[in-house]
């Protein structure tokens, strides 16, 4: 079964709530479809990938160059994972373009497997942290913490870091 493409923004955006997987070259989100679930009024059927390159990375042609290697890599290492039921999006970074393709391929690998992993069955998300109330004696609950006043003129500025010249009042010496 071939690998298909994500292009639809609704799909990205699925996909991106589902589970992560973390390397230095790339990120990859992604999430298990419902067996139901159609696209384009047919059964989506089969593993659906999306590329995400940002302009931080660098300029066109870099950006291009990354998806390029990740396309031929996704085809790769999507052999055995052709037939998951999942979307995957992958977040490329500036090192995919200096890397050994057997490791993008060995990244992708491990990506697929990490976000389309299936729940361990009998278990639930974990509940949230149990909150005091703000009613309780000693909770400090649903209170603010006061910040210390600002003195104009003083000798730091509010990031701790020591004050400029310029950031000090006109006139003053302070220090």
């Amino acid at each position: 079964m071939k690998v298909r493409r994500l292009k639809r923004r609704p799909d990205f955006l699925a996909a991106a709530a589902g589970r992560r997987f973390h390397t230095e070259r790339m990120t990859a989100q992604g999430r298990v479809r419902a067996p139901e679930e159609t696209r384009g009024g047919e059964t989506a059927e089969g593993l659906h990938v999306g590329f995400t390159v940002t302009k931080r990375v660098g300029h066109a042609t870099e950006r291009n160059r990354i998806r390029r290697r990740l396309r031929g890599a996704v085809d790769r290492a999507a052999l055995d994972a052709a037939t998951l039921p999942a979307d995957v999006v992958i977040v490329g970074r500036r090192p995919l373009l200096d890397a050994p393709f057997a490791a993008i391929v060995e990244d992708l690998r491990r990506a697929f497997g990490a976000v389309t992993k299936p729940k361990a069955a009998g278990r639930q998300d974990r509940p949230a942290a149990p909150h005091s109330a703000p009613d309780q004696p000693g909770s400090d609950a649903g209170r603010s913490r006061a910040r210390a006043p600002r003195v104009r003129g003083a000798s730091t500025r509010p990031s701790g870091r020591p004050a400029r010249s310029q950031d000090l009042p006109h006139g003053s010496t302070d220090g």
